[in-house]
């Protein structure tokens, strides 16, 4: 005999996608009803046409599914009332009244800006794929796009669509595991955002504040190339943030990239190391390995800063493909670009371990 308490316990395993929480714990399976081997359960979204409605119900089937003498699984999908939805809400306030604490010097989370002294050296294609190969670790990882002007996140993770708002709070969007807030998910993809100093501030302190960000690892912030006005912010915002440089070998981008490494420095931020990406070419036809964009950058920015150079990222096609397709390289165990990514990841954690107990105190920044 199939019981309730077998079919509860099943569906405690279905998380929903965009609240990150077991759909039991959210109070969105509303009954569960079994008559010789028939499971029907009925579950209620939490906003109306929930465009991952058919991924819940298909994790839902699944689970219910795999209880021992289940024969067949019916699922009934409604929508919350605004009451159901207000209660949800007041559910979910711990950790509204929390959101913040990703700011606390406390948290246990590490905010790492990946940043650039120019733009055009795949800063955004390495935050995505250095962020999926840490959560293929098994880290919880958050992407937080910061380039507001030149947004490339959810392109690059194939996200579509916009975020969930509860209680004027906005939600993450999922791919890959990852958590993830961009400006290119809010407005049209061909939308110019024209603001100045004080909104691009403020819309940076909101993504931070006003987001129901899950329990995290890492926080990959991807920055705008150069030393402006957001760079200036996420400083004085998160005093305890680290900063991860990238750059490519010629000289004009090493010179760039040593600016931003000169600000951190200036408002006493963690210097994690560099990564230099499009470090080298190898012809797929003969194997020859070509530094088309000239050699040694990377290890000169990173000896000039006192940190390691973690990695040595190759220049390809495919990897450009991936972005244009939204589907990261460091998603592929067989990949050797997605290894690359991995073995990154784990430079950048051996790296984190041994700054944290010599982090400098933080001197805000005058305002």
């Amino acid at each position: 005999m199939v019981t309730r308490e077998q079919v509860v316990d099943a569906l405690r395993s279905v998380i929903d996608p965009e609240l990150h929480r077991s759909i039991v714990d959210l109070q969105m399976v509303k009954d569960v009803r079994i008559r010789d081997g028939l499971v029907e359960v009925d579950v209620v979204l939490t906003v109306p046409g929930c465009p991952l409605r058919h991924r819940i119900e298909q994790d839902v089937r699944g689970q219910v599914s795999r209880v021992p003498g289940v024969r067949e699984v019916r699922v009934q999908l409604g929508e919350m009332t605004e009451a159901e939805r207000q209660a949800l809400v007041n559910r979910l306030s711990p950790r509204r009244q929390a959101r913040s604490a990703i700011l606390d010097p406390t948290s246990n989370t590490a905010i790492i800006g990946i940043s650039s002294g120019k733009g055009g050296v795949g800063k955004s294609t390495v935050t995505v794929n250095l962020a999926v190969a840490l959560r293929s670790l098994g880290k919880r990882v958050g992407v937080l796009d910061a380039d507001i002007y030149g947004f490339s996140v959810p392109k690059l993770l194939g996200i579509k669509g916009r975020p969930v708002v509860l209680d004027g709070a906005l939600v993450p969007q999922e791919a890959y595991g990852l958590q993830v807030i961009s400006m290119g998910s809010l407005v049209e993809e061909d939308t110019a955002v024209v603001w100045r100093g004080p909104m691009l501030m403020k819309a940076l302190e909101q993504f931070l504040k006003d987001v129901l960000w899950a329990e995290l690892d890492y926080l990959l912030i991807d920055m705008p190339p150069g030393t402006g006005d957001i760079p200036i912010s996420m400083y004085q915002l998160i005093p305890q943030s680290y900063l991860l440089v990238v750059t490519t070998p010629q000289p004009v981008a090493s010179v760039v990239a040593r600016r931003v490494g000169r600000m951190a420095e200036k408002t006493n931020q963690t210097i994690l190391g560099v990564i230099e990406n499009m470090a080298y070419f190898i012809c797929p036809h003969c194997g020859t390995k070509e530094d088309i964009f000239g050699s040694g950058g990377g290890q000169q920015i990173a000896e000039m800063l006192g940190v390691p150079l973690l990695a040595r990222l190759p220049l390809d096609t495919r990897l450009r493909r991936s972005g244009d397709e939204g589907a990261p390289l460091a998603a592929s165990d067989d990949d050797p670009i997605g290894r690359a990514f991995v073995e990154a990841a784990r430079a950048l954690e051996r790296r984190l371990a041994e700054a944290v107990p010599s982090a400098p105190p933080f001197i805000p920044m005058p305002r």
